[in-house]
């Protein structure tokens, strides 16, 4: 049955096809006629009574034959084949071929028959052949083109596009000829003066971006679209802060490879986001002479199914490694990070383990199973304020964690062990940056005793990554506020995640052995200010439509945070955007004696253990230390 509706189905559409096909070879004979009669009417000023009958004769003889050949050719330049709703360019020029080659045969043709006719005839007859076959073929995308107008012009939202370069052309052109489309552009906005007063696509170009505010308010703008993908980004930065005070919605491309690739339309339009506020450039480094020491090796990544673990996957995925093998505690983020490999990478060679970093069997069998060359350590707790209520939990997975894994990398042959550290790990006042601190001297310390190289790489936030703000603002936002920002002045460095493993994986390369790399994360940012801002740009009114409430900065967190402990120095790499804290000179023998008595407290889940944390990194403040600090200092006034 169903067999018999398709069939059913494809006869009435090629019976459709048929009837179109029959119309066009009817009117182009039609066209034929008007286009051999007309050269001679013109030619003799509208008498027609003063046109020799040698002239109509002789072409009225070659009329027929004119016919057919012109039904030929058309046929041969896909003339009855195209759709002429979408006719473009390429159907222009093969029907202005096909006339030229028909004109040709009638010249031909008549000249050689001896059917003399006046010489302005053959060019007059080409014209008029042209005129009336465009006009079959393109009155329809014309008619639907002006329908689509009309409906534009009366859709709900009111747009403007900023950019008057090839990206904003082609935007503007899928918009106007969409069926779909909801959006009504008023004007475009472009920096160039020679561009002012002309148009695109039938839509004036009202000034530059100084024209912005007053035309969302005159035009009713309800949307803008930032088409400049091409030029810097400290430009688009300050574009969308001239937007922002329009309380208009804010979307944009993603960049200028969408141009090259050609894959500039209205579905890559995306909503803009505070990434496109931080106002520099991405930033970026020679990943295939970097990761040259990847390709053909085994690498492991713990914490695999996080944020930054994941990331360094699909970077190290890119460059042929031997094998990739994937750990993670967490199945289900291992899961979804595992089929996204498989599918962007159907060649690489993947192994997905599931296990936890503090069991010292486990760590022990998977490094003499598989053998990695270079091991990249992210797993760890990160949560502060969770870590902060759970502090034991903090060291066995953070502390001990790299230690089990830094141990079983040195007694399986491991080349090169990568931990990933944090800003936090810097006068630490939380439990999470004072762990991240100790890994960071577990790491200094195995590189002395063994042959693998050993090194830390420590970065502040990244934008996206789990348990960030950002996502915790949108979610806020979506919700109709209020927004929780914990302190008016509270600062953060920011960087994205693509960025920051990039540069992870730049540190692993010029790793000699017991650096810590420290990566310049460019210019802090307010975190009120960051709200602020996307309220903004999901277009709302901060204060007005969405409020934004100060909590109290959270156990363990501080004001701002810094990457280098003024005791370490500073020494430069070849990247500007790399640095190495030289290391802090630590009696081992303490060292491991005060590990041996914290792992015992955390295994005896002892509620002291910030003290004992303390003892091992001097810089760590704890709430308790501030306060008997402060304290003191009332007593001694």
């Amino acid at each position: 049955m169903m067999k018999l509706v398709n069939r059913f189905g494809k006869d009435i559409l090629n019976m459709k096809l048929s009837v179109r096909r029959a119309f066009l070879i009817l009117y182009d004979v039609l066209a034929v006629v008007i286009s051999s009669f007309m050269p001679l009417i013109m030619r003799f000023e509208f008498r027609f009574h003063e046109i020799p009958r040698r002239y109509l004769s002789n072409m009225l003889w070659f009329l027929p034959l004119g016919i057919l050949l012109t039904i030929l050719v058309f046929y041969l330049f896909r003339l009855y084949h195209s759709l002429w709703a979408y006719a473009g360019v390429t159907e222009m020029q093969n029907m202005a071929a096909a006339c030229a080659v028909n004109a040709l045969i009638q010249c031909i043709g008549l000249h050689c028959t001896g059917h003399e006719v006046p010489r302005s005839y053959y060019f007059i007859f080409l014209l008029f052949l042209f005129a009336l076959t465009l006009l079959s073929r393109f009155s329809y995308r014309l008619l639907r083109e002006a329908k689509h107008r009309i409906i534009n012009s009366r859709n709900a939202t009111a747009v403007m596009v900023v950019g008057a370069g090839d990206a904003g052309n082609v935007i503007i052109k899928e918009i106007i000829g969409s069926y779909y489309s909801t959006m009504n552009i008023k004007c475009v906005i472009d920096d160039d003066p020679n561009k002012w007063g002309r148009y695109v696509q039938d839509i004036r170009i009202i000034g530059g971006r100084e024209r912005i505010i007053d035309a969302a308010r005159e035009y009713r703008i309800d949307e803008i679209i930032i088409a400049l993908p091409s030029v810097p980004k400290s430009i688009v930065r300050d574009v969308i802060n001239i937007c922002k005070e329009t309380d208009c919605k804010l979307r944009t491309l993603p960049g200028m490879y969408q141009l090259v690739n050609g894959e500039v339309n209205v579905s890559k339009i995306r909503d803009v986001d505070v990434e496109d506020l931080l106002g520099r450039e991405p930033i970026r480094v020679d990943l295939d002479s970097i990761l040259s020491y990847v390709k053909g090796k085994v690498v492991m990544v713990t914490g695999g199914g996080g944020s930054i673990g994941s990331e360094l996957c699909r970077q190290i995925a890119t460059h042929q490694p031997k094998q990739l093998i994937l750990l993670d505690i967490y199945e289900n983020g291992a899961y979804d990070v595992q089929q996204e490999l498989l599918a962007a990478y159907p060649g690489l060679n993947l192994c997905v383990l599931i296990g936890s970093v503090r069991n010292t069997n486990r760590m022990n069998s998977i490094f003499e199973t598989y053998h990695p060359d270079i091991v990249y350590h992210a797993a760890a707790h990160k949560h502060v304020p969770l870590m902060e209520e759970s502090p034991n939990e903090a060291v066995k997975n953070n502390v001990f964690g790299t230690w089990k894994t830094a141990q079983a990398a040195a007694m399986n042959g491991v080349k090169k062990f990568v931990m990933i550290s944090t800003d936090k790990a810097v006068n630490p006042t939380n439990i999470m940056g004072a762990t991240k601190r100790i890994c960071e001297m577990i790491v200094q310390t195995f590189n002395r005793h063994y042959d693998t190289e050993f090194v830390a790489v420590r970065f502040g936030n990244v934008l996206g990554s789990n348990g960030s703000v950002i996502p915790l603002f949108r979610r806020q936002i979506e919700a109709g506020g209020p927004v929780t920002v914990t302190h008016p002045d509270i600062i953060r460095y920011f960087m994205t995640i693509p960025e920051a493993v990039s540069l992870v994986l730049q540190a692993g390369a010029y790793a000699k052995g017991g650096e810590i790399f420290v990566l310049d994360m460019g210019e802090p940012v307010k975190i009120y200010d960051l709200a602020k801002n996307l309220i903004r740009l999901s277009g709302y009114r901060p204060e007005e439509d969405i409020k934004i409430i100060f909590t109290g900065l959270r156990p363990g967190e501080k004001l701002y945070e810094e990457l280098l402990m003024s005791e370490e120095g500073m020494a430069d790499t070849e990247n500007r955007l790399i640095h190495i804290g030289k290391p802090i000179e630590l009696d081992e023998m303490t060292f491991f004696r005060q590990l041996r008595d914290l792992k015992l407290a955390v295994n005896l889940e002892d509620v002291q253990v910030k003290d004992i944390v303390k003892k091992i990194v001097p810089t760590y403040v704890t709430k308790e230390h501030e306060n008997d600090r402060k304290s003191l200092e009332e007593e001694a006034k």
